[in-house]
């Protein structure tokens, strides 16, 4: 869908408007990829994530580096309905309009079922299910009312490979996964009745961000994202890319393809190896137990561990 077009003075040539882009997960490493990526375009940015901090530096850098207007930045948590709520309809009021949601919110706790601690596994699934469909509602809601006349909205899921295919010692952020997968599909049956709204899933692999490092984890080691590792500005290429083609998704990695045949039409062979490489790939340094940045905002970023 095209951002409406107005006239530029003195030409009489269509121009079109920057869109209004809000990103949820703003400041994660797909986040801000993606919130680079739509600046660069001139767009009118909304940031929402959990570190004022982080928020800030993010805002600043990226009118640093592409002289777009200044971000407006939204201190909140995606598992906060009545704030996400807020920051859509806050979005709206100023810019009068929203083009495009695209939510990135993630945490992530490694360790087996038995180990990690119910809280921090039930925090993982609130932040990637219920933060889900809460900027889905949000931003629908929005994007519903402006088809009616005659505008509408596209919404970004950003899932996982992990959305289609399982690993241990992530179990919670495989569930979480797998629903936003499902979310996503409900979505996109729905919108076919309102012209105009259009729902993509994004749907990277291992990706080079923070968030692997800032995880909680339980098995006595750092996650670290497994070759092979697709940038995150990769990632971001294929938001914008589904919403300017109005694709229902895209998938971000050279081995996904790879791990979805495995784990479909060779199961057995898939689970005897899954296990040995995730332990030889998917973890770096030693660490102490510890819940990471699944219930505290991280207030720096680290660069991603090995």
């Amino acid at each position: 869908m095209t951002d409406p077009a107005v006239s530029a003075p003195g030409t009489g040539a269509p121009a079109v408007r920057p869109p209004v882009v809000l990103v949820a997960g703003a400041t994660g490493g797909i986040g801000s990829a993606v919130v680079h990526a739509y600046a660069a375009r001139g767009a009118h940015l909304v940031l929402l994530a959990r570190s004022a901090r982080l928020l800030e530096r993010l805002a600043a850098d990226v009118v640093a580096a592409t002289g777009a207007p200044p971000p407006r930045v939204v201190v909140a948590d995606v598992t906060d309905a009545a704030a996400v709520e807020k920051a859509v309809a806050e979005a709206v009021d100023v810019h009068g309009r929203l083009d495009v949601v695209v939510h990135s919110a993630a945490v992530v706790a490694y360790g087996r079922l038995t180990e990690v601690p119910r809280e921090v596994w039930d925090r993982v699934i609130s932040v990637g299910v219920l933060g889900a469909s809460n900027v889905a509602r949000a931003a629908l809601g929005v994007f519903e009312r402006q088809a009616r006349e005659g505008g509408g909205g596209h919404l970004v899921l950003v899932g996982s490979v992990l959305g289609r295919v399982a690993t241990p010692y992530m179990g919670s952020y495989v569930t979480s996964k797998f629903a936003v997968r499902g979310l996503a599909r409900v979505l996109q049956q729905e919108a076919r009745r309102t012209p105009g709204v259009h729902v993509a899933l994004v749907e990277p692999g291992s990706v080079d961000t923070p968030i692997y490092v800032l995880a909680g984890s339980y098995t006595g080691a750092v996650g670290r994202p497994p070759p092979p590792v697709a940038r995150a500005s990769a990632v971001a290429d294929a938001v914008l890319a589904v919403v300017d083609g109005d694709r229902l998704g895209a998938s971000v990695g050279l081995a996904n393809r790879v791990m979805r045949l495995g784990f479909s039409a060779t199961p057995r062979l898939y689970d005897r190896l899954v296990g040995p490489l995730m332990r030889r790939f998917g973890f770096g340094r030693p660490t102490p137990p510890g819940p990471g940045n699944v219930f505290d905002p991280s207030q720096d970023v680290p660069p991603p561990g090995r």
